[in-house]
């Protein structure tokens, strides 16, 4: 049995498929067919694409209701159980934010630039009928940035499954779906970043199965007068999130995961109380460099 890595481009990160296996060219026929799931899911929904199904939705705001197919709608009834589970915070309409924030140039939106977008902001505002979907404002956007790269994740990694893969993983930018552990046992051990050091590992992390995911404010930022603004964006205020300065979850499914983490971030204050209440293992780094972990309940 041999480990063999399969390093890829797809959703604007660096990504990699590791299978243990005794044939390389059956290995690679394997490897290939989960990277084309993952590559399928970014054509699908990507909003850079003018053909894609959220493009599509979104040159509709305003207008006529699009027919949505049985992936789409699903993946619409996860956003809305994430948007219930984080009181509104977690809300796929919030895409719009980007017109304001680009994190390119150093630039704090004004208060009213922020608020004309936010009012054009609201999961509860579309309406759904079966399977139609229509954003009753013009203007307004869908984005599964928020959870479509884990989502993709577990996609590539029920592909493996089918297929027969025991022991590997997939890491999609960070974003990771263990199959199983290696040949001998042992487990994959992950390193989470310290956020402030990027060549700094801050806890080593031994998985055999499950996903891990980690959210913070060091992946997209700018700094404006000595004030850090990351790319997670409260979808009430328009204001970057700024108490965390990282959250990571371990969970069955990295979609799960990458939901808690994202969730966390966006609850601030709050977000200890929420990590516990799921019993899901986290390990998060506030504003002043100190550790909070749970282990699993």
């Amino acid at each position: 049995m041999q480990i063999y890595r399969i390093p890829f481009k797809a959703m604007a990160s660096s990504c990699e498929v590791v299978i243990v296996d005794t044939d390389e060219q059956l290995m690679f026929a394997k490897a290939q067919e989960a990277i084309a799931e993952v590559r399928r899911i970014e054509v699908k929904y990507s909003r850079y694409r003018p053909d894609s199904i959220v493009s599509r939705i979104n040159s509709q705001a305003g207008g006529d209701a699009v027919a949505c197919d049985e992936e789409t709608v699903a993946l619409f009834d996860y956003a809305q159980a994430l948007h219930q589970a984080s009181d509104g915070l977690f809300d796929i309409t919030a895409g719009i934010l980007r017109q304001a924030w680009d994190f390119k140039s150093q630039r704090v939106p004004a208060a009213d630039e922020l608020q004309a977008l936010c009012q054009r902001i609201g999961w509860a505002k579309v309406e759904r009928a079966g399977d139609k979907l229509r954003l009753p404002l013009a203007g307004m956007e869908i984005d599964f940035g928020g959870f479509g790269k884990e989502y993709a994740a577990d996609r590539a990694a029920a592909i493996l499954e089918a297929a027969g893969v025991t022991h590997g993983y997939v890491n999609l930018g960070g974003d990771i779906r263990v199959l199983g552990p290696k040949p001998d046992g042992q487990a994959w051990v992950m390193g989470i970043q310290d956020p402030r050091q990027q060549d700094k590992i801050v806890a080593s992390i031994p998985l055999t199965t499950g996903a891990l995911a980690t959210s913070g404010d060091y992946e997209r930022y700018i700094e404006v007068g000595g004030q850090r603004y990351c790319h997670i964006l409260n979808p009430h205020t328009g204001m970057p999130v700024s108490y965390w300065r990282s959250i990571s979850v371990l969970a069955p499914l990295a979609a799960l995961a990458g939901s808690c983490t994202t969730i966390g971030m966006l609850k601030e204050a709050d977000a200890l109380a929420y990590l516990q209440k799921t019993g899901l293992r986290f390990l998060a780094i506030d504003q002043q460099g100190k550790v909070h972990t749970q282990a699993a309940a």
